[in-house]
């Protein structure tokens, strides 16, 4: 299985590279990326100079175009396209089928895959990308079980990738409005999920609030690690007690269910952290790689030793075991 590593930065593209990664996947540094934070992505000189460095180590490159295109601005998303294919990426990460048309119209020989972004979770689905775009992959949303997963790579007619470490969300990917109604920037297409520009924190009776907007996301106590105000992840007060509502902070880790998923078909796993520095993408490529060069000896999955790089320092299997049902 082929393994698809983070790269926000220039930075965090060699280090992947550097710890055994297959291919990396970053965007650009605007609205076409569904990781558009200040101080992350690329320009466009970045990006052929980085696909440069990877090339020659034997690295593929995916550029990420995933978010969804505003009305009246889809030059941006064009743009992006031609400079991506320009500069030599190997696969293009698309979530629009505006932009999907353009791209597979375009550059009829360029590898197009269905980003994660678009929720393209039954076989239907996916076999729609394939049909109108010739997608040659798909990103499988985190919803889905291992069974399921092994059902939708037998019907479909494309390689299926799906996430095997780090942030999860409590949305469907592409269908959250969380963030978009509490700052009136979108996730899904302004490319930021509770933007840096909209946090604040103070003291108030010896504890740190943390707002998003003009809503109280969570309080900590003194001694208490303070986490980001991400609105999914933040606890609140009802008429059961305080708690988180939504979701707890926790990230996925799908290191001991590796040899599940290859028996499932799956052609590639991916490694989520776009936003993370060097030293989170070093050791967890290196694990991955580890792990993977384990299996191939005949190996089973060791346990996870991340938990430290994880949110709340807490991990799970997300959907892929399902154990509610």
């Amino acid at each position: 299985m082929e393994l698809i590593c983070p790269a926000g930065t220039p930075a965090g593209l060699k280090a992947a590279v550097e710890a055994g990664a297959d291919a990396v996947y970053c965007g650009f540094r605007d609205e076409t990326n569904a990781r558009n934070f200040p101080g992350l992505n690329f320009s466009p000189e970045e990006l052929q100079t980085g696909i440069a460095y990877a090339h020659g180590h034997g690295v593929k490159v995916l550029v990420a175009i995933n978010t969804f295109a505003r009305a009246g601005t889809l030059d941006l998303w064009k743009r992006a396209v031609d400079t991506a294919v320009e500069a030599g990426a190997d696969a293009l990460i698309i979530a629009d089928v505006g932009v999907l048309d353009y791209a597979a119209r375009r550059h009829p020989d360029q590898r197009l895959h269905v980003s994660v972004q678009a929720a393209a979770a039954n076989p239907d689905a996916i076999e729609f990308y394939v049909k109108a775009f010739g997608a040659r992959r798909v990103v499988l949303p985190r919803v889905l079980s291992v069974a399921e997963i092994a059902a939708i790579a037998r019907e479909v007619r494309c390689e299926t990738e799906v996430f095997v470490f780090g942030g999860l969300c409590v949305m469907e990917e592409g269908r959250c409005s969380l963030s978009s109604y509490a700052t009136g920037q979108s996730p899904n297409m302004n490319g930021v999920c509770s933007p840096a520009s909209h946090v604040h924190y103070r003291e108030q009776d010896g504890q740190l609030v943390s707002r998003l907007g003009a809503f109280t996301i969570n309080k900590f106590a003194a001694e208490e690690p303070a986490g980001y105000p991400t609105l999914c992840k933040g606890r609140f007060q009802t008429e059961h007690g305080a708690g988180y509502l939504f979701e707890d902070p926790v990230s996925l880790d799908a290191t001991t269910m590796l040899p599940e998923l290859q028996k499932a078909g799956v052609t590639a796993l991916k490694i989520e952290g776009r936003q993370r520095g060097r030293a989170y993408i070093e050791r967890v490529v290196r694990n991955f790689r580890q792990t993977l060069a384990g299996l191939e000896d005949g190996h089973s999955a060791p346990a996870g030793d991340l938990v430290a790089l994880t949110e709340g320092q807490s991990t799970t299997a997300g959907a892929y075991r399902k154990t509610w049902r």
